[in-house]
């Protein structure tokens, strides 16, 4: 007698099995089981005979492979069938796949060693052999204000009004724009001066010493981007709407500017500063009040954030603030995540109290304004509905 699909998953539960298996059960690409890892479909976990490779769920791909035929297809990067109330956005820009993120198929890890915010740019932007940065110069009366960061949304809403609505106009256009727009903000935020990298004219701004600048720059690349969250749909949101890459990457920078993320990475600011003092004491009270240490750990890389690891890998941190890092992990029993290295990192180069915002808002400008060209050139329309639940006309009272 054949068993069906709910003995087999019940037979499965509690087994995990490695990729190789997995592939021949599903019938589907390598790519394709980490998209399923990266959206929830199938659990994984690492190998306990090598940390290197990944175990998965078994009874979760015996339920994939019960479901319908569409589970199992040929496509690349598979969607979660359409849930009420939720939109489905197809981006060719990242992917986060068992425990990486990849810009455009490259990993993020391993292309911020080298590249530069530019280069980023370029391919992010689908720009190919076109360079959107090439003889730009100084705009003339730069936007104002107080700090670095009111000054980069400044810039940013500037452009967001002068600049034409995205519809209508062609991909070399837009492109060429996105990178008057980023130059014009990173102006803004270092201030004028002779045309260098990126990462090269903020280190001025900040007066940083000039062998520190790599350290910027990495930091730069890897804020660029990550995955789906609320950010990115609003920036797509107000490009499917026609507006510009401007505008739409300004209806993102709101969204972030009150994320989940955001909210970590200042409270991360406060917690390096405070435990670059005590470092155990801070953990340990961190811990006992909150249950965990902001900037440590990850839900998105449950097995250790790779950005983190590429971002302070070479960055040669005095002895305080590797206490910060190993006292902190001792303490809550989670490795450090993107968001504290930034935070450890920039207490490294000096930069002003808040600065790891300011890097971050500006690496992360470059991925946002991708998605909006990704939305302008390719995307389908966004549509959603709004149900009503308010009260009933004939419920109410004159």
């Amino acid at each position: 007698m054949t068993s069906g699909p709910d003995q087999a998953g019940s037979d499965a539960a509690g087994r995990w099995a490695p990729r190789s298996e997995v592939l021949s059960l599903l019938g589907v690409k390598t790519q394709t089981l980490y998209a399923y890892v990266s959206r929830g479909r199938i659990a994984a976990r690492p190998d306990p005979e090598n940390p290197r490779r990944s175990l998965y769920a078994l009874a979760d791909v015996i339920r994939l492979k019960g479901g319908s035929s569409d589970d199992a297809s040929t496509s690349d990067i598979p969607f979660d069938r359409e849930v009420k109330g939720e939109a489905r956005i197809d981006s060719s820009v990242s992917l986060v796949a068992d425990g990486r993120i990849y810009y455009r198929g490259r990993d993020s890890a391993e292309w911020a060693q080298s590249a530069t915010l530019e280069d980023t740019a370029r391919l992010l932007w689908g720009c190919g052999d076109l360079n959107p940065f090439a003889g730009l110069g100084v705009r003339v009366g730069l936007a104002g204000g107080a700090s670095h960061r009111a000054r980069l949304f400044a810039a940013l809403a500037r452009r967001a009004e002068e600049d034409a609505p995205a519809t209508g106009r062609d991909a070399r256009t837009l492109r060429l724009e996105a990178g008057t727009v980023l130059n014009e903000v990173v102006d803004a935020v270092a201030g004028p001066g002779p045309r260098l990298f990126f990462h090269q004219r903020l280190a001025r701004g900040y007066k940083m010493l000039e062998r520190d600048g790599v350290h910027l720059r990495r930091a730069l690349v890897l804020a660029a981007e990550h995955d789906m969250n609320p950010a990115v749909l609003a920036t797509r949101a107000a490009a499917s709407a026609g507006a510009s890459p401007a505008a739409a990457a300004m209806a993102g920078l709101a969204a972030l500017s009150g994320s989940p993320m955001i909210r970590t990475l200042k409270r991360s600011i406060t917690y390096v500063i405070e435990a670059r003092r005590d470092p155990s004491g801070a953990a340990a009270r961190r811990v006992a009040s909150e249950g965990g240490i902001p900037g440590f750990g990850s839900d998105s890389f449950p097995h250790g954030d790779p950005r983190a690891e590429a971002l302070l890998a070479l960055s040669d941190l005095p002895q305080d603030l590797l206490a910060v890092i190993r006292e902190g992990e001792a303490a809550c029993g989670q490795r450090i995540a993107f968001a504290g290295a930034l935070a450890v990192l920039v207490r490294r180069l000096e930069l002003p109290r808040d600065g790891a915002l300011d890097v971050f808002l500006t690496g992360r400008l470059v991925g946002l304004m991708a998605h909006a060209l990704d939305q302008i050139m390719d995307g389908a329309p966004i549509r959603a509905r709004l149900r009503y639940v308010g009260p009933r006309p004939s419920e109410t009272t004159p």
